[in-house]
């Protein structure tokens, strides 16, 4: 007679505080203005250096970053920036050009030893791009994430011509833009009207 173990909830790690969960996801808001507060490079690698140990597809870690502070390079981003992004660009403290290396798999070797993974992607433009995109964007969130457990504000956008990013930040063609993200800290107020969000019923399901 087969006997049916009888369910035990796992035992989890210690659940972060509500105000914790509050600054990461309940009350945190995307970005539209930012005050002109400075950020600085120990707060960039400070970011950088939690953001990496999030996880991605064979370690591979695709996503290249470029963070555009200088007045200088803002002007450089600002033609490729549709209309409604522009001010909420200028006045971030720093706009992250997230990129994704198309030849991400030349360090897997050395990022994932547990096996040949390079191989996979070596004359498979199809998976590398996927996985680039994919793995890439992932590390974006992880950013956005990040960010505000650092007490930054984040204000992702897609809002951009792409095509004029990649020329004039990635000439050499092997970068390629995703997505932007303002960083800084937000004006009080400055968000929109949160709206409403699905029900675990209407999106999941439990098999």
């Amino acid at each position: 007679m087969t006997q049916t173990a009888t369910p035990v909830a796992a035992a989890p790690k210690a659940t972060l505080n509500p105000e914790a969960l509050d600054q990461l996801f309940r009350t945190a808001r995307t970005a539209q203005a930012f005050e002109q507060v400075y950020v600085s490079d120990q707060q960039l690698h400070d970011l950088y250096n939690l953001l990496k140990f999030a996880p991605t597809a064979f370690n591979a870690q695709p996503a290249r970053f470029v963070f555009v502070r200088s007045a200088q390079a803002k002007e450089r981003l600002k033609p490729a920036l549709s209309a409604g992004n522009v001010d909420k660009s200028l006045a971030a403290s720093v706009t992250v050009i997230v990129a994704q290396d198309t030849r991400f798999f030349e360090h897997l070797p050395k990022q994932f030893p547990a096996y040949d993974a390079k191989p996979l992607f070596v004359g498979n433009a199809a998976l590398a791009e996927a996985t680039a995109f994919r793995n890439s964007s992932l590390q974006g969130a992880y950013l956005i994430l990040a960010a505000r457990s650092l007490g930054l504000d984040a204000g992702p956008q897609s809002g951009f011509d792409a095509e004029l990013v990649n020329k004039s930040f990635f000439p050499s063609g092997r970068y390629k833009a995703n997505f932007l993200i303002n960083l800084g800290v937000a004006k009080k107020g400055a968000h929109y009207v949160r709206g409403p969000r699905l029900a675990f019923d209407d999106v999941a399901e439990v098999l």
